[in-house]
């Protein structure tokens, strides 16, 4: 285990960057997709035996997982950000 501890400029906007990715555009994205899913599991708006097939199967996996993936990846978010405190108060930066 080393005893250095390091958090560069670059480190940083790469933490800031994550966190806007995550919270903002990958949300943004997600919500778009959820919506148009909806959107295609509405009977009156697209319909057949594939179509109910992808409205009872396949779109609530979808909008299960994307929102599980944004749940860990916000999780990992949160953890880089205070591994990041965590290193800049040992290196007397906090």
């Amino acid at each position: 285990m080393s005893g250095r501890v390091l958090s560069t400029p670059e480190a940083l906007s790469a933490i800031n960057n994550l966190q806007g990715a995550v919270d903002n555009e990958l949300l943004g994205q997600i919500n778009a997709i959820i919506g148009l899913c909806e959107k295609l599991s509405d009977n009156n708006v697209w319909d057949g035996q594939l179509a109910a097939q992808f409205r009872g199967e396949v779109a609530p996996q979808v909008k299960t997982a994307l929102k599980n993936a944004h749940q860990q990846l916000s999780e990992l978010q949160k953890n880089i950000s205070k591994i990041n405190q965590n290193i800049m108060t040992a290196g007397g930066n906090a």
